[in-house]
């Protein structure tokens, strides 16, 4: 990586890709709106999803934020995608194949599981109320100040989260261009702040088709031009079963072992269920459609893509490793060892457990790009665009969805105003260049400050866990109340947090290993020595240090639901009758028809008196 440097071609390609990318967002959020806003005729047509959905105070506050909620199925599931899969997915699960075999590939068991439960569990919740944000669903179950509290961790999540989705796209291209890597991030949080605050939910939306679509294309043209240089597939696979790669139905019941079939498809939908049915990002682009089945086919949309993404994703680890099977270029001293501690952020993420063993993943993939496909001119380019697509997209739907929460769940939530649309304008756009400021001081301090992004990714994912169990509970447990939400919430957080950062010291002081499948360095060129194994006795380490990172979701969610349950029950749970049907999932209808809910508005903040949930 090194010696590689993009030509001529690689340029073309790569800035081809992504000004076409913005072109489109300015086209649709802003050329396209201004010329609607002109022809008076076609105005009639687009208000009438407004008719019943709660708008911003303004029609055009409602057409920035939410698309006037008259979005059509496919830009919105193309979106989603871009929501759940970043740059950093592309780099770590073809990694985590490499490593740790193909068990990891049921996954896509998990992501079809997560489309039916939120399909079927939490959207209808959120449809019947026309919540702008998920956090509203909060203010109207329980007392506001849960929801402050949420919003609130929200914001904070997205500022922790998104220097890592600029950080990698800009490191890959600065490894492969020789670029400066403060001027590349420098661009790519100036580009997205354009085209997100020209354009609103519109231009991120219709630009995210087209970034998801050179995502796709660039691991699908490598995986393909790799697999065409293979002339014996049958060695292939036979290489794979040799090194210990092809498991997929590891059945262990023990909890310790990092991917199992219960591991991976039970802690995967927990995990993948905790952002994709009530995180803002996704919410926000459920909401702009005009009703529950659009929004129901574009989940269906989603899943295929994703589950076809990840499969993909899947194979290129499994090319990466037929050619590396001889020598490892970890092991080998290939992938270096630097001072930025560059590390895969969404292996950081979920890999918490083993944050040593994580370091330079994130070189792998594009190394093996650069080995296998680089002589083809623009494949290189190609690749670097899908990822500076998938940063680029990741970051504008976080611009987009934290500006609606700082004005609805802050500014009108938690600090009682209401805007009139003018100072709305500016508080939404204003949030957005501020947010561009934030990440690029952060993406700084990432870089000087060695550790910080384990602990940053920790605390996202405990948040996470713990929100996701909150709105649970609410949805799921009619007698839940403020107190044992509130209770089950700190519970989560600092149990989780417990289990997180006690496994990351213990793992820091060589007290755990990375149980990584072994490779071999005999095909190695030059002297190169296999990295010394040491012995290490992992039964004296805490039970809970020990845990897989797959089940750290789980026991967060659970202990929201199981303490807030029990602590409701206990300081006088919420009357059933107090609370409007609407704000209860539909699958416990079943059990409670909805005569036993008082039929009132839920916007009238139903079941939220302190009287009755103190």
């Amino acid at each position: 990586m090194d010696t590689f440097r993009f030509g001529t071609v690689d340029y073309t390609v790569f800035m081809g890709g992504t000004i076409l990318s913005i072109a489109i967002g300015l086209y649709f959020g802003w050329i396209k709106k201004t010329k609607k806003t002109v022809e008076p005729e076609t105005s009639s047509a687009s208000e009438s999803p407004e008719i019943t959905m709660p708008n911003f105070g303004s029609k055009k506050m409602n057409e920035y934020l939410m698309g006037s909620g008259n979005l059509k199925v496919f830009p919105v599931a193309m979106s989603l995608i871009a929501s759940f899969i970043s740059g950093v997915a592309i780099l770590g699960t073809p990694s985590e194949i490499y490593n740790y075999g193909t068990q990891y590939f049921l996954i896509v068991v998990a992501i079809a599981i997560q489309g039916l439960v939120v399909s079927y569990i939490y959207l209808p919740v959120f449809s019947a109320l026309q919540v702008r944000s998920s956090y509203e669903y909060l203010g109207m179950r329980f007392h506001p100040v849960i929801r402050n509290i949420v919003s609130i961790m929200f914001v904070i999540e997205v500022l922790l989260y998104t220097p890592f989705v600029v950080y990698v796209p800009a490191l890959a291209l600065n490894q492969a261009s020789g670029l400066d890597i403060h001027i590349i991030e420098v661009v790519t949080i100036v580009v997205c702040v354009i085209y997100t605050l020209l354009g609103g939910l519109k231009a991120v939306v219709h630009t995210d088709i087209w970034q998801v679509a050179i995502m796709f294309v660039s691991v699908l043209v490598v995986a393909i031009l790799a697999t065409c240089n293979i002339t014996d597939m049958g060695e292939f696979f036979e290489s794979l079963e040799a090194g210990g790669r092809l498991i997929i139905g590891n059945i262990d019941p023990s909890p310790f072992v990092r991917n199992t079939v219960w591991s991976v498809v039970i802690g995967g939908s927990f995990y993948w269920t905790s952002i994709a049915a009530v995180h803002q990002t996704m919410v926000h682009r459920y909401m702009s459609l005009p009703n529950l089945r659009m929004v129901r086919t574009s989940i269906a949309y989603f899943v295929v893509g994703a589950v076809i993404f990840y499969t993909v994703l899947s194979f290129l680890g499994l090319l990466i490793f037929h050619m590396y099977k001889d020598c490892d270029p970890l092991s080998a001293g290939h992938i270096m060892v630097g001072d930025l501690n560059c590390i895969s952020i969404r292996r950081a993420i979920i890999h918490l457990h083993y944050f040593r063993s994580a370091q330079n993943n994130d070189q792998l993939v594009p190394l093996f790009v650069v080995q296998s496909v680089g002589h083809i001119y623009g494949m290189p380019g190609l690749f670097i665009a899908g990822l500076f697509g998938a940063g680029l997209s990741s970051l504008s739907v976080a611009f987009n969805s934290t500006s609606l929460v700082i004005l609805q769940d802050i500014v009108r939530g938690c600090f009682k105003m209401q805007p009139g649309e003018r100072t709305s304008t500016i508080i939404v756009k204003s949030t957005i260049v501020i947010m561009g400021v934030v990440i690029f001081g952060s993406v700084i301090l990432l870089e000087k400050v060695n550790g910080i992004l384990s602990i940053c990714m920790s605390l996202v994912s405990i948040a996470t866990s713990s929100t996701f169990g909150i709105f649970t509970l609410g949805m799921l447990i009619p007698w839940a109340n403020t107190v044992g939400t509130l209770v089950g919430g700190i519970a989560s957080f600092f149990l989780t947090a417990w289990i997180t950062f006690g496994t990351q010291i213990a793992a820091a002081s060589g007290q755990l290993l990375t149980h990584k499948l072994p490779m071999s360095l005999e095909g190695c060129t030059g002297n190169v020595t296999a990295p010394e194994v040491v012995a290490v006795d992992e039964e004296q380490v805490f039970p809970l240090y020990r845990l897989s990172f797959q089940w750290i979701n789980p026991i967060g969610v659970l202990t929201v639901v199981i303490v807030g349950s029990l602590v409701s029950l206990v300081t006088r749970p919420t009357d059933i009758k107090s609370l409007h049907s609407d704000l209860i999932s539909p699958v416990i209808h079943r059990f409670l028809p909805k005569e036993c809910f008082k039929q009132r508005n839920p916007h009238k903040n139903a079941g939220n008196d302190i009287s009755t949930i103190t």
